[in-house]
């Protein structure tokens, strides 16, 4: 084992999860005003309808089959009756039409931030690199999928890739079984990891945004003290609060 491979396969992944679980506490505590999307469905909202669904939800699919087929042993689909083949099928069929859809999604989107005026004045240069890793980590991962199946000679990565990635969680990592993996595999794991490390420092922060406080807080009711504010008289019913 090389001290390339070493670099590759157990620092970079280190590093990037302590930059992305210590960048967002950091962004966190000081920058709460700069957690958001930055939305700009005011300036247009034609392309955005279509774009914005089929990215979110493509992206959605995608992220659920990462976690089925990193996280899940193949030893544990085994003991519950899926076969490898079945296995196999679905994923890579489900796969693929969720990658589709995502990408198209994607592309959608920075054709309309790059030829409509408003939207293209709000992106920054953080966007457009964001943009870049993005869209860059989803086609390595598409394009290794389409040409491992279309060349008839499929890797499986729950032998390889797999085990490695929860190696590095259990704190045992094993570089060889990284090392061994297609060279599609790797550039698609090394363009992860950078997306994690650049993660906390772009836009999708709002991926961890949910606003859990508006199912508890109080309703908001307005009142006007001026009896006489407005030119028709209120309806029965709508008499103004004293």
């Amino acid at each position: 084992m090389s001290t390339l491979d070493v670099m590759l396969w157990v620092v970079v992944p280190y590093v990037a999860i302590a930059v992305f679980v210590g960048g967002h506490v950091w962004r966190y505590r000081y920058d709460k005003f700069g957690w958001t999307t930055r939305s700009s469905q005011l300036h247009e909202k034609r392309l955005l309808r279509l774009g914005s669904p089929l990215f979110h939800f493509g992206i959605l699919f995608v992220a659920l089959g990462h976690v089925g087929g990193l996280l899940v042993p193949k030893s544990w689909t085994e003991a519950v009756g899926v076969g490898e083949t079945a296995y196999h099928v679905t994923a890579v069929g489900l796969g693929v039409i969720a990658g589709v859809c995502t990408v198209v999604g994607a592309a959608i989107l920075i054709y309309r931030r790059r030829t409509v005026g408003p939207v293209f004045s709000t992106t920054t240069r953080n966007d457009k690199v964001m943009y870049v890793l993005l869209v860059g980590t989803i086609l390595l991962g598409l394009g290794t999928t389409v040409l491992g199946n279309l060349t008839d000679h499929p890797h499986d990565y729950r032998e390889s890739v797999s085990p490695w990635f929860r190696s590095i969680f259990t704190l045992s990592p094993d570089p060889e079984l990284m090392a061994s993996a297609p060279l599609g595999f790797r550039l698609h794991a090394l363009a992860a990891w950078t997306l994690f490390a650049f993660w906390p420092f772009s836009r999708l922060v709002h991926v961890f945004s949910m606003p859990l406080g508006y199912l508890t807080r109080p309703y908001i009711v307005y009142r006007s003290r001026d009896d006489r504010l407005g030119s028709r008289p209120p309806r029965r019913g709508w008499e103004r609060a004293r």
